[in-house]
């Protein structure tokens, strides 16, 4: 009889922990599936477009005080190519004649803020000034606006995203970093971009990068070489009928 007992207060406690256990999948599933859910909802700029076309863009954001712009330029009009120069309102006071010479060239300005604030600790209100105040200097030094906007540090939440998109502006990430702020070397710097470039790639420099005027000719003689195409932004995105997907892609509807 007390064997009995026994096995029945086994069972009991087997039923309980196998309970127990389902009660915990259950969870960690509920969970997994409502963070995809929100994953889903997440307000995402473009990271790249998704084309079979070996298009890609080369862009620069333009931050603060002397850099090697001119030297970029005439590097770009060297091998015909066009990029996409994503601006501050505090660069374009000090340095409106070169903000000039980039659209004189035939390149592509882009609204990059007026102070580079982080976005996503901003509210809606100062978020529009600083790209209204940025537009206008923009209209003022080369006489046309723009629609392609770029976080400062690539900083953004939804309400930020939300707000530029209503503005009418699209917001333009990357998906190929040199991250030639760092300074860490020319070979380092080139294999970093052609490891992780693929048709529709945004990649990214800086024109106050110390190695970016070296790693420049060699990266886009080596992408034509193997077919690629060199376009401003405004030239590779949809500008309807798209979506976004989760990793930042754009993807023609």
């Amino acid at each position: 009889m007390e064997v009995y007992l026994l096995d029945r207060k086994v069972i009991k406690k087997m039923i309980i922990a196998i309970c127990m256990l389902m009660i915990s999948m259950a969870v960690s599933v509920f969970f997994k599936s409502k963070g995809v859910f929100l994953n889903q909802e997440r307000k995402l700029p473009i990271y790249s477009v998704g084309t079979e076309e070996k298009k890609v863009s080369i862009t620069f954001d333009v931050n603060w005080g002397e850099n090697n712009t001119t030297e970029i330029l005439d590097i770009l009009d060297k091998y015909n190519v066009k990029a996409t120069f994503f601006l501050i309102g505090n660069w374009i006071d000090d340095f409106p004649e070169e903000v000039k010479e980039i659209h004189k060239r035939g390149h592509e300005i882009g609204n990059h803020s007026n102070s580079h604030p982080d976005m996503s600790k901003i509210s809606k209100e100062k978020i529009i000034n600083e790209l209204s105040v940025t537009d206008t200097k923009t209209i003022k030094t080369i006489g046309e606006s723009t629609k392609l906007f770029r976080f400062p540090s690539g900083a953004y939440n939804n309400l930020s995203v939300e707000t530029v998109n209503a503005l009418g502006y699209h917001c333009i990430q990357w998906d190929v970093d040199s991250i030639d702020w760092r300074a860490e070397g020319e070979e380092k710097e080139y294999n970093r971009v052609m490891k992780n470039i693929k048709p529709g790639s945004i990649l990214l420099f800086h024109t106050d990068g110390k190695y970016t005027p070296k790693t420049l000719p060699r990266i886009i003689e080596d992408l034509k070489a193997k077919g690629y195409e060199f376009v401003k932004v405004g030239d590779l995105i949809y500008k309807n009928n798209y979506y976004i997907d989760h990793q930042g892609r754009q993807i023609k509807q």
